[in-house]
């Protein structure tokens, strides 16, 4: 990494860990002191999707649309390992290995803390978390390990497309409830508004900077100006989300530790199973980093909207959503730096 690149990220990316933190405990602050915030900005959504939190996952993710190259994109059926693997552990791994741990963890490990009818809760809102592999968040770890920002698209696109197939029989199936309501319009929305829009506003700026000032310009002086947008939206993301569960959280603390064991447990086995097969293939870094991530995270949106409008807000199940989130953070941020310390044993 050159002196420009890391001066370039060094105010966030240096101390991530510790600005999420913070931002963590400013946000349940805010929803224990200062509910009227949290409150007003709940009234802001459609489809149970929040447009807060909409607008600043758009914000993240902007940035690194506008460096996808679609005549790149052409080139990624050349090398379609890293989508087989992530098809493979996001949707014939990933939601099985999610029920069998937290199954075992919530009936067995955890019994005498837990009773069955919140084990069954936890692991209702763990098989939400574990059916649905991560379409937003993605793109800013595949930004920290500088993956291939044309594969990613591709790999989270497809994805998108599996979860209209696959979510439902799959948590249905792991739940044996026979078939579960997922409200189509939550998932519609949030693939447009996390995926179509930032996708399609990246690539019109793109076109229309090099159209009038040259790629050298594009390259070198436009996109740097937005390196610090996508961590300052993750960062504000978070303040939202844990402004909307903070008396939750605050009221169950031990849950908490017992809920995020087995999804701590998931995430690193999964990203893992991804990575270590992107290796085993002679996958580049910048397809392996992504493929990896894709699986370990959790598009905890879907989840918890889904866990909401099924339980409703004060559900146990959504509170196993919501602790997905706040674990999955700090979790993949040690991630992605076991991905950049693990760079140099890839292929190039």
């Amino acid at each position: 990494m050159d002196k420009a690149e890391k001066s370039a990220i060094s105010f966030f990316e240096k101390n991530l860990t510790y600005w999420v933190a913070l931002c963590m405990v400013i946000g349940v602050l805010i929803g224990k002191f200062v509910p009227a915030v949290p409150a007003l900005l709940a009234k802001f959504e459609y489809a149970n999707v929040s447009i807060p939190i909409a607008v600043l996952i758009w914000l993240m993710i902007y940035p690194m649309m506008m460096k996808v190259d679609f005549a790149s994109v052409k080139n990624v059926g050349k090398n379609p390992k890293g989508l087989f693997v992530t098809w493979i552990v996001n949707w014939l791994i990933k939601p099985f290995t999610m029920f069998g741990i937290a199954a075992f963890f919530f009936y067995v490990v955890f019994k005498p803390w837990i009773s069955p009818e919140l084990a069954k809760d936890y692991l209702a809102g763990a098989v939400l978390l574990g059916a649905a592999p991560c379409t937003a968040m993605v793109f800013v770890w595949s930004h920290l390990t500088r993956g291939n920002a044309a594969y990613t698209v591709v790999q989270v696109a497809t994805n998108d497309l599996i979860i209209l197939i696959a979510f439902t029989p799959i948590v249905a199936f792991l739940l044996g409830i026979g078939g579960i309501a997922i409200p189509w319009m939550t998932l519609i929305v949030s693939v447009v508004l996390f995926v179509v829009v930032p996708l399609v506003g990246g690539v019109l700026t793109r076109n229309l900077v090099i159209r009038s000032k040259g790629d050298e310009y594009f390259q070198n002086a436009f996109i740097p100006k937005f390196n610090n947008i996508t961590i300052a939206g993750l960062l504000l993301t978070l303040v939202l989300i844990f402004s909307f569960q903070g008396e939750v959280i605050i009221n169950n603390p031990l849950h908490i530790v017992l809920i995020a064991v087995p999804l701590i447990i998931q995430t690193v086995l999964i990203f893992f199973l991804a990575y270590g097969a992107c290796y085993r293939l002679h996958c580049q870094h910048d397809v392996a980093a992504p493929a990896g991530m894709i699986g370990a995270s959790n598009f905890f949106e879907l989840a918890v909207a889904v866990a909401i409008t099924l339980f409703g807000a004060s559900s146990p199940v959504v509170l196993a959503t919501i602790v997905g989130v706040l674990v999955e953070v700090p979790v993949m941020l040690a991630l992605v730096a076991y991905a950049n310390r693990t760079r140099a044993g890839f292929s190039t």
